[in-house]
């Protein structure tokens, strides 16, 4: 057995060495393993120095562009490498093959595999379960306005004390079924039994709702549509699980290489550990801290849940701290550039942790040169180019608001889609002419732009930057990752590529028979072209995604793609929108599990049951609960529904299949129209990333290599909604924590970093679904003081900042924009 060989430890185990334990936090794990391999390596050979050599290299050459291998241990790759030093070459190495070489994964995941009891009764029992309740709560209450929202985490808190409960309840009694024994009470509730039962539950609750929903809630809600329960159960189940099928031919590029990192995932690791290991911390590894990760998280949640009872109800100008409105609430120009509703936040100041993690989730989660990358968007195209663009008129901007997410008329009214449809819900271009064209906010149409950019330069990038390696990796038959993780997974038998293949092509015919087996006005090579989309955009955004946890969507193209494709096809357009995008990103959420169960060390096969059983019930649970909505509950997806069931999520679905379906982007986009010049931004996603890629060849060692174009124009991409408050200090927090924090104080970042976020992150759940049930649901209003009135009546929180708004809204006729269209 060669000299690295014996180092890679394949089926190692925690009963077979003594573990290092990374989760109690040191920030020199390699450099320690180094050390020691120096002290104890003094007869090293020549043949084991240049295996040694040949290895790093290849290390070094395999994270050529990875901006989150640190840079220190890059600089001793290179030294150890070009001296030759055998104790230093043998030493990384070491570290390397025996931990992971990242900071933020050495935090939060343990480097030893535990052989524990997974596939039991009580991890499925309480899995589908949880699944049961979550995906059912999420699909009624997306249909209201606010919405509940039932996360992961909240399912990973509630699924520990149900599992300790079960082990103290049940009787450890054994039964047989069709050959197979199994006890009630297998032990103990471990670690990867909580694991399975928060991945049957994250397959369905990571986007909140199946997507599909949306689809069926405005077909039944607003066109008055329905095509039966074997439509939308088909429609769920297809676009669910085409993305499972890609995510799992892909994993070998976005799974097993320990780039891949999959951030997001790191908080629940962090949680699982912080909950089942309750031992105290050493002080000595984290900068003096000696409370246990369990405790603090307690805290961390307790301290969370009750302070947002004050921006979320009792003083909600702590949400939106911008001063200067408060000071001149109906000045236009100032609510426009202070305001954090319809404004661009010049000074972000907000108290909420709401308004700083609900768009880009939360800021402790991605590595700091990803915050950095979204800021410089943020700060050129939010600040640098719509302040300027706005005030120059652009796009009749004085009629419009700066910042909002709306549709306007040439009144300046909402756009009202009625008055352009015939009675069978196509266009009428009679009534479009004599009507209006459709208006943007500023942000509203710089984000179409910048999505054009985006969708252009992740290409690019992924193609300059990591095509040669991705090129490579598919062309081996067996991997040769170097992650510890990765190679302790190896004792378990792994998922033929045919079972993922397989679905992917089950799947992709039960699609097509979505589309063309019931009356959806969806041609066949409109079908194939979205998941052709979904496909060739998979890696790319999968690439970005898990090395920075941020998504790039396809929303906005697919929406393009399809109002130029299949014009005059609302139902088409939506369908389209559904299996483009949607493919893409629920696979990439199932890909993101995978890499949870790579670093919890759960068998892919028990992984790949849990996710498909889970799936298919919660699809089966999703549709059941909005059939009885949709038929049960009065007045839905009206406006004056009682209790605030006027189905938004379907409401925004409708009102963009009729926009994009119906108007089309030819009207929006093409030569000569309003938003014409937009189309330069692909142009500018084309170009940028190559430029990069030039200066990074012409200046290695400068931080050029960290730019990320795709970032730059994707990574802020929920402006609007979100506003720039959002994303400013979302990357404030996220430079406290992920570059001061952890610079200075890696020993407590190490230990406290991901807990700290899985604290916020549950105590504002908690809080907010007590909030709307207790609150909300009852009509419990907080009595009026200053804190409310100032933050509600200023002219940024009403909308009312405009320049030149029309002094008669409701007088009929042409206010502002051409004259023909």
């Amino acid at each position: 057995m060669s000299f690295l060989t014996k180092r890679l430890g394949f089926g190692q185990s925690k009963s077979d060495t003594e573990p290092t334990s990374p989760v109690s936090g040191s920030s020199d794990s390699i450099g320690e393993t180094k050390n020691t391999a120096q002290a104890s390596g003094a007869n090293v050979t020549k043949e084991a120095e240049l295996e040694a050599n040949a290895q790093l290299k290849q290390i070094k050459e395999k994270h050529h562009w990875d901006p989150n291998l640190p840079e220190e241990l890059k600089e001793d790759i290179v030294e150890a490498t070009e001296k030759h030093d055998a104790h230093q070459e043998i030493g990384l190495v070491d570290g390397l093959l025996e931990n992971s070489p990242y900071p933020e994964v050495r935090a939060a995941v343990k480097n030893y595999d535990e052989d524990l009891p997974i596939n039991t009764i009580r991890a499925w029992t309480l899995g589908l379960l949880l699944t049961t309740v979550a995906s059912g709560l999420n699909a009624l209450f997306a249909l209201r306005q606010p919405a509940i929202v039932i996360t992961s985490l909240t399912v990973q808190l509630v699924a520990y004390p149900l599992g300790v409960a079960w082990y103290h309840a049940l009787p450890s009694r054994k039964f047989t079924v069709l050959g197979h024994s199994f006890s009630l009470n297998p032990g103990r509730f471990n670690i990867k039994e909580h694991t399975l039962i928060v991945v049957m539950a994250n397959v369905n609750v990571a986007g909140g709702v199946a997507y599909a929903t949306d689809t069926i809630t405005a077909q039944r809600g607003f066109y008055g549509q329905d095509f039966g329960w074997g439509f939308n159960l088909l429609l769920c189940l297809s676009t669910q699980m085409t993305g499972y099928g890609l995510a799992g031919v892909f994993r070998k590029l976005l799974v097993w290489p320990a780039t891949m990192i999959w951030p997001s995932t790191l908080i629940n690791t962090a949680l699982f550990h912080g909950l089942h290991d309750q031992s105290k911390t050493d002080p000595a590894r984290t900068n003096g801290w000696t409370i246990s990760r369990y405790k603090y998280f307690l805290i961390v949640t307790v301290a969370s849940f009750t302070w947002y009872f004050f921006p979320g109800f009792i003083a909600p100008f702590l949400s939106v701290f911008a001063f200067a409105c408060w000071i001149r609430p109906n000045n236009v120009v100032v609510n426009q550039l202070f305001g954090g509703w319809t404004g661009v936040s010049l000074l972000p100041i907000t108290f909420d942790w709401t308004q700083i993690s609900a768009y880009a989730y939360s800021p402790l989660i991605p590595p700091w040169h990803a915050i950095a990358n979204t800021m410089i968007g943020v700060i050129i195209f939010w600040w640098l180019v719509t302040i300027p663009v706005h005030y120059s008129g652009t796009w009749y901007a004085d009629y419009l608001p700066m910042s909002d997410s709306q549709s306007y008329d040439n009144t300046g009214n909402l756009y009202n889609v009625s008055k352009i449809l015939t009675p069978e819900y196509t266009l009428d271009l009679k009534k479009y002419q004599a009507y209006s064209p459709l208006f943007l906010s500023t942000t509203f149409g710089l984000t179409y732009g910048l999505s054009f950019a985006a969708i252009a330069s992740v290409l690019v990038q992924t193609a300059v930057f990591h095509g040669r390696d991705l090129w490579r990796r598919m062309r081996l038959i067996k991997s040769d990752e170097d992650d510890v993780h990765w190679r302790m997974m190896q004792k378990y038998k792994d998922v033929p590529q045919w079972w993922y293949a397989g679905l992917f092509v089950a799947m992709l015919a039960m699609g097509l028979g979505v589309c063309l087996g019931y009356p959806t006005d969806m041609h066949w090579w409109g079908y194939f072209l979205s998941i052709i989309i979904a496909v060739v955009w998979f890696v790319p955004i999968g690439l970005i995604q898990g090395m920075t946890s941020i998504q790039i969507g396809l929303n906005v193209f697919t929406e393009f793609v399809t109002g130029y494709a299949q014009p005059g096809r609302p139902v088409a357009m939506m369908l389209f929108k559904t299996y483009g995008y949607i493919t893409m990103a629920q696979g990439l959420y199932f890909a993101q599990d995978l890499k949870l169960g790579q670093y919890m060390k759960i068998p892919p096969r028990t992984m790949f049951m849990g996710q498909t059983i889970a799936t298919i019930w919660a699809c089966i649970v999703q549709v059941g609960v909005l059939e009885w909505a949709l038929g049960n509950i009065e007045d839905i997806c009206t406006r004056a529904q009682k209790n605030k069931f006027n189905c938004p999520n379907g409401r925004v679905f409708f009102n963009a299949s009729v926009i994009w379906g119906l108007i089309g982007p030819q009207r929006i986009f093409s030569p000569g129209s309003i938003y014409a010049n937009l189309q330069w931004f692909w142009l500018a996603g084309v170009m940028a990333p190559i430029i990069v890629y030039i200066m990074a060849r012409i200046w290695p060692r400068s931080n050029i290599k960290y730019a990320s174009p795709a970032l730059w124009f994707g990574g802020s991409g929920q402006i609007p909604p979100a506003t720039p408050l959002n994303y400013l200090t979302w990357g404030i927090v996220g430079w406290t924590f992920n570059r001061y924090i952890k610079d200075n104080y890696r020993g407590w970042w190490m230990r406290f970093n991901y807990i700290t976020s899985a604290g916020l992150d549950v105590g504002l759940a908690l809080c907010t679904i007590l909030i709307i049930l207790a609150l909300n649901l009852t009509n419990t209003s907080m009595p009026s003081w200053w804190g409310v009135s100032v933050a509600n009546n200023n002219a940024d929180n009403l909308g009312t900042a405009i320049k030149s708004p029309n002094p008669s809204p409701s007088a009929t006729g042409r206010f502002y924009g051409p004259t023909v269209w």
